[in-house]
C-alpha cells in the first residue's frame, strides 16, 4: 500500500480591486501631506522620523551600555542563546523521530486491520452470492439480495470488532453519491465529508487498496479528529461495486506526541536555564579578578601605587595576579627613582640658580663701573665692556627663567588671578617691543580691540606670555607685519599672534614649547633670547587652564594661539579663534576650490562694543555688522555649547583679510582641530 497525504482543499477567496495609483482618496491626502510639509527633504532628513528614533533609541541605550561594558553578560547571553538554539534543534528531532515511529506503527497495524476486513466483506458477498444469507426471491424468479439491509448489517459486523478503534463507511462506487443505498458509517461517521475525494478517485475502477490521511467529520456535535483513512473497492452480493473504508482515529498518538513535546519544552527549559547558572558562575570565577585587576589598575593610574591584587590559589588567575603585583611593584619603584632623581635635578637647578645670584650681583657691580667707564678705554677694550654688559643682561634673564622653571617644576607656582581687560596688555606687549619692531622694520597690527576682552588672570604672567609671543613674531617675521588678535567667545577668551616670516617645519611646532630648543641653532639670537621663554609660556598658560598652541608652515609664517576660560577654574570647551589662519595656504586653496575653510564657517557670538574709536595701534576701518553672527556648537570639543548668543544692538567692527592678513570673525575653534602639517596641540 501507499501511504499519501491528503490534500487540504483550497478555499476560495475573491480578489481584492486594486487601489488607483494618484487618486484623490484619503491615502493620497496623507501621501501628499508627508510628502508636501511633514517629511521635508525626504526620509533621511524628516524631524519626525529623528524624533521618533531618538524616542525608540533612548530606552536601549541603558541596555547597549550595559551589553558593551559586561562581558559577563555577553557571555552568559550567548551561552544561552546558543544552548536555546540546541536544544531547539534536538527537540525538532527528536519530535519527528518519536512522530514517525508513532505513525509507522499506527499505519502498519491500521492495514492489517483493514486487509482482514476487505478479506471479511468479500466472503460475506460471496456466501450470499451462493444463498447461505438471508435472501429475498425476486418477483421474476432470480435469487436477489437485500442490499440495503446486508450493507447496514455489513456495516455494524465489520464496526463491532473496533470497540472505537475504527470505524467503517461504506460509498457507491465512482463518486456516486446518489446511491444512498450503499452509504453507510458507523459511530455518527459523516461519510462523504471524511473521506477524502482524491482518495475516491485514486481507488476507482482499481482493485488495490489506498491510504490517506483525513479529518472524522462527526453528525453530532462531537468534535472532528485527525484520521487515517484506508479505503478499497469491493463488490456486493450482486457483484455491483461498492467503497469500503476504514477510518483509524490518530487521537491517542496525537496525545502522545503532545506529551513528548511538553516533556522536551519543559526538559529543555530546565536545561537552557541550567547552562545559563552554570556559564553564570564559571565566567564569574574569571571575570571578578579581572575585575578586580581593572579596578587596581585605574587606581594605580591615579597615583595609588600601593594597591595589590589579592591572590588565592595556584591556577592561571592566581598567576596573572602575581604577575600584576609584580609590575605594579616594578612600577612603583621605577617612578620612585624618578622622583628622586626629578626631585634631585629640580633642587640642583634651583640650588645653582639662588648660588649663582650673589656672585652674579657682585660681577654685575663691576661690571657696571666697567662699563661707565669705557670712553676712558681703547676702542677694544670699550667693546669688550660693552660686550660683557650684554651678555651679563642675558646671565640675568637666564638665571630668572630657571628661578621660575624651577619653581614650575617645584608645584611652586601660584596664580593670582583678578578680572583684566587684556586689550591693556597686549597695548603694553606691543608698546614694549615697538623698538624692536622699529629696527625689523615690522608693524605691529592689532586686531579685534574694540570690544572688551575681560577674564580672571594673573595680568604679570599673560603679559609675560604675549611679550615672548610677540617679541619672537617680530624677531622671526623677516620684517613683515605682525598681527595680533583679540576674541572673546561664551566662557573663552583668546590671542593670536600671527607673523609671515619663515614659518616653522612639519613637527617642529609640536617641538617649540621644548627647553632650550631652536628650530635654527646656527640662527642668531639678536635680543639675546635664552631659549626658556615658550616653556614658561606654556607653564603659564597650563597654570590659568588654558591652552597655548602653535601653527605654522614653511615659508608662509606662523600663529600662536593663547586661549584662557573667562572665570578661573572653567574647564575651556574651544577658542573664539581658529589655530590655522584664513590666510594659509590650505585655506585659500579650499576658497579658491568653492569649498569652505577649516572654521571659517563656525562663527561664535561676541559681545558688540557700543561706539568706541579705533585704537591707535591699529588703525582699522570700521564697518557696521546688522545682525551678529550665531553660535555654532559643533565648533567645540565634545559638542557642548559653551558659546551662547548675545543681544546686540551697536555697531561693529570687522577688519579686512586684505589688510590685516587675518579676518576677526570671531570663528570658535576647538583644540582638536584637524591635524595639519606644524600645527601643535601643547598645552591641553
Amino acid at each position: 500500500m501507499s501511504g499519501d497525504s491528503a490534500a487540504s482543499a483550497p478555499g476560495r477567496s475573491g480578489d481584492r480591486p486594486g487601489r488607483p495609483v494618484g487618486g484623490k482618496g484619503p491615502g493620497s491626502r496623507w501621501r501628499l501631506l508627508f510628502e508636501g510639509g511633514l517629511l521635508q527633504g525626504g526620509v533621511q532628513g524628516s524631524p519626525v522620523l529623528r524624533l521618533f528614533m531618538r524616542w525608540v533609541r533612548r530606552p536601549l541605550l541603558p541596555v547597549m551600555r550595559l551589553w558593551r561594558r559586561n562581558i559577563q553578560l555577553k557571555v552568559v547571553v550567548t551561552t544561552l542563546l546558543m544552548s536555546l538554539g540546541v536544544v531547539l534543534l534536538l527537540g525538532f528531532v527528536v519530535i519527528g523521530q518519536v512522530r514517525n515511529g508513532l505513525l509507522d506503527a499506527k499505519v502498519k497495524a491500521s492495514q492489517s486491520q483493514a486487509t482482514g476486513g476487505f478479506a471479511v466483506a468479500k466472503q460475506k458477498a460471496d456466501e450470499a452470492a451462493t444463498g447461505t444469507g438471508d435472501a429475498a426471491a425476486s418477483a421474476d424468479g432470480r435469487q436477489s439480495q437485500n442490499v440495503t439491509s446486508w450493507m447496514s448489517d455489513l456495516v455494524d459486523s465489520l464496526s463491532s470488532g473496533g470497540q472505537g478503534a475504527f470505524d467503517v463507511v461504506t460509498l457507491p462506487a465512482g463518486n456516486n453519491n446518489s446511491g444512498g443505498g450503499r452509504t453507510r458509517a458507523s459511530g455518527q461517521v459523516d461519510p462523504t465529508a471524511s473521506v477524502p475525494d482524491d482518495l475516491r478517485a485514486r481507488i476507482n475502477g482499481n482493485t488495490t487498496a489506498a491510504q490517506s490521511y483525513t479529518r472524522i467529520i462527526y453528525t453530532d456535535d462531537k468534535e472532528s479528529q485527525p484520521a487515517l483513512v484506508i479505503g478499497k473497492q469491493v463488490n456486493d452480493p450482486n457483484s455491483d461495486p461498492y467503497e469500503l473504508y476504514y477510518l483509524f482515529p490518530l487521537t491517542q498518538e496525537e496525545k502522545s506526541l503532545s506529551l513528548v513535546k511538553g516533556t522536551l519544552a519543559t526538559a529543555g527549559l530546565f536545561v537552557v536555564v541550567l547552562l545559563g547558572a552554570i556559564a553564570w558562575l564559571v565566567v564569574r570565577q574569571v571575570v571578578t579578578p579581572v575585575r578586580m585587576a581593572a579596578g587596581i589598575a585605574e587606581r594605580l593610574s591615579a597615583g595609588r601605587l600601593q594597591e595589590r591584587m589579592k591572590v588565592t590559589g595556584e591556577d592561571d588567575i592566581a598567576r596573572l595576579g602575581e604577575a600584576f603585583n609584580k609590575m605594579a611593584q616594578n612600577l612603583q619603584l621605577k617612578i620612585q627613582q624618578l622622583e628622586d632623581l626629578s626631585r634631585m635635578q629640580r633642587r640642583f637647578v634651583s640650588d645653582v640658580s639662588h648660588e649663582l645670584r650673589t656672585p652674579l650681583t657682585t660681577v654685575r657691580m663691576a661690571a657696571d663701573v666697567i662699563h661707565e667707564a669705557r670712553e676712558d678705554f681703547d676702542p677694544v677694550t670699550a667693546r669688550s665692556a660693552e660686550l660683557l654688559a650684554d651678555q651679563l643682561d642675558r646671565f640675568e634673564s637666564l638665571l630668572a627663567d630657571l628661578l621660575e622653571i624651577s619653581r614650575f617644576d617645584a608645584g611652586a607656582a601660584a596664580l593670582e588671578a583678578e578680572p583684566i581687560d587684556l586689550r591693556e596688555v597686549v597695548r603694553r606687549v606691543v608698546s614694549g617691543a615697538a623698538p624692536l619692531a622699529e629696527r625689523k622694520g615690522t608693524h605691529i597690527r592689532v586686531v579685534g580691540d574694540l570690544q572688551p576682552v575681560v577674564a580672571e588672570a594673573d595680568a604679570r604672567r599673560v603679559e609675560r606670555v604675549l611679550r615672548n609671543l610677540v617679541v619672537n613674531a617680530v624677531e622671526h617675521g623677516e620684517g613683515k607685519d605682525v598681527v595680533v588678535k583679540l576674541a572673546a567667545a561664551g566662557g573663552a577668551v583668546a590671542v593670536a599672534v600671527r607673523d609671515y616670516g619663515v614659518g616653522l617645519k612639519p613637527g617642529e611646532a609640536t617641538r617649540v614649547f621644548s627647553r632650550f630648543w631652536r628650530a635654527d641653532p646656527a640662527r642668531a639670537r639678536t635680543t639675546g633670547g635664552t631659549g626658556l621663554g615658550l616653556s614658561i609660556a606654556l607653564e603659564d598658560a597650563r597654570l590659568h587652564g588654558g591652552w597655548l598652541q602653535a601653527w605654522g608652515e614653511p615659508g608662509g609664517g606662523s600663529q600662536f594661539r593663547l586661549t584662557l576660560p573667562r572665570t578661573a577654574d572653567e574647564p575651556l570647551r574651544g577658542s573664539p579663534i581658529p589655530l590655522e589662519p584664513k590666510d594659509s595656504r590650505r585655506n585659500r586653496g579650499l576658497n579658491d576650490a568653492g569649498l569652505p575653510s577649516g572654521g571659517g564657517d563656525k562663527r561664535a557670538t561676541v559681545p558688540v562694543q557700543p561706539g568706541g574709536q579705533a585704537s591707535p595701534l591699529a588703525p582699522i576701518p570700521q564697518r557696521v555688522a546688522t545682525v551678529a553672527p550665531t553660535a555654532d556648537p559643533t565648533a567645540l570639543p565634545g559638542n557642548g555649547a559653551r558659546v551662547v548668543p548675545r543681544p546686540t544692538g551697536g555697531a561693529r567692527r570687522q577688519e579686512s583679510t586684505s589688510e590685516t592678513g587675518a579676518a576677526d570673525d570671531g570663528s570658535v575653534a576647538g583644540p582638536e582641530e584637524p591635524n595639519k602639517p606644524g600645527e601643535a596641540f601643547r598645552g591641553r
